[in-house]
């Protein structure tokens, strides 16, 4: 074999090596940069999900479980309280949520009572600040949890409830021990609830 053939053999094979890495890298990068990933689901069949930015997330501690109903009571002007979930979290806290409905003809306007009347800390504006869970067992009352400018780790903004308005709500606290399976949920304004506490 001449010294010509050899070196056409040699660029024939350069160029080859570089088309399949070439191949490789556009495989690669046609992934849009989102983490795609396959799963069966109980029907057998496979779907597909993805861990981009579009997708709808589990919902959140503070938006509860609207289907469930763990208590409800009627406080002033008719409001009705609902709690929906009451959960330990693993940061060590309990998270409460529900919602607050006016089923009225009129407008509530009352919500400042819900804020409470602890002077020690910040005023967290229309809020549930006032919210607290009692331990009967372990006999403590626990406070709704504030972050480090003084604000409460709950709902905050609750300036009214307008007639037929249901208006979501979450407080958090320190969570009771272990093996505290009950507690008392009270909102100013409204009877006390006992509820479960799960987790």
């Amino acid at each position: 074999m001449s010294v010509r053939h050899a070196l056409k053999a040699r660029r024939g094979a350069v160029a080859a090596a570089m088309a399949v890495a070439l191949a490789f890298t556009v495989a690669g990068c046609g992934d849009s940069g989102k983490d795609n990933k396959t799963t069966v689901g109980s029907s057998g069949q496979s779907k597909s999900t993805s861990s981009g930015k579009g997708q709808q997330s589990d919902p959140s501690p503070q938006q509860g479980n609207s289907t469930a109903k763990l208590a409800e009571a009627t406080g002033g002007g008719g409001i009705v309280l609902t709690v929906n979930r009451v959960a330990r979290d693993s940061g060590g806290f309990v998270t409460v949520s529900g919602q607050l409905r006016n089923p009225g003809a009129k407008s509530f306007n009352g919500t400042s009572d819900w804020a409470g009347t602890e002077r020690d800390v910040l005023p967290s504006g229309d809020s549930v600040a006032g919210a607290t869970l009692v331990d009967k067992v372990g006999k403590k009352r626990y406070y709704v949890l504030r972050d480090t400018g003084g604000k409460c780790l709950c709902t905050m903004g609750i300036s009214s409830v307008d007639a037929g308005q249901a208006v979501p709500f979450f407080a958090q606290f320190p969570a009771p021990p272990n093996g505290t399976k009950e507690v008392d949920f009270q909102l100013p304004t409204f009877p006390t609830m006992t509820v479960p506490v799960s987790g």
